[in-house]
């Protein structure tokens, strides 16, 4: 992770769709043109950054390289374009989040049983980024992944 690849965009993927889009940047999901994988391709601007926001930024995509876990979405690829903008390409959670989830219900309960299946899994995950000591600072539902066979 030192010494980042740069290239283009999209090099080695085709670009899908536009999934979602916050302050730093733009989440997309893409295929990987080799084999035909689904990834997420979070793509920040990191050329109007500053020299310590670049170093936090880097060291986020450093530590999301190292975790593997069941419960926290895959890592794949880490690299800087031409452009100036650092991509981190991550595997594709095919259920949405919970924070959709939760709107798809329009106020009707889910089953005890699924919210303590979620819940554990996601307790799962937070552990194993805690015994990292690491804190995650931005658990909301719409940062819940799932899997369309329910993997959290």
């Amino acid at each position: 992770m030192n010494q980042l690849v740069q290239r283009e965009e999209f090099e080695k993927y085709r670009k899908i769709k536009l999934l979602g889009e916050g302050s730093f940047g733009k989440a997309y999901l893409i295929e990987r043109m080799s084999d035909g994988l689904m990834c997420v391709m979070k793509v920040i601007d990191i050329g109007r950054m500053s020299e310590s926001e670049k170093k936090e930024t880097l060291q986020e995509a450093k530590i999301i390289e190292h975790m593997q876990h069941p419960n926290i979405v895959k890592f794949i690829e880490t690299f800087k374009t031409k452009k100036g903008k650092l991509c981190i390409v991550m595997d594709y959670a095919d259920g949405g989040d919970i924070a959709d989830r939760i709107k798809g219900q329009k106020g009707r309960p889910f089953s005890e049983n699924q919210i303590l299946d979620w819940f554990t899994q996601m307790c799962l995950g937070m552990k194993h980024v805690h015994d990292r000591k690491i804190i995650h600072r931005d658990i909301k539902g719409a940062n819940v992944f799932l899997t369309k066979k329910g993997i959290v």
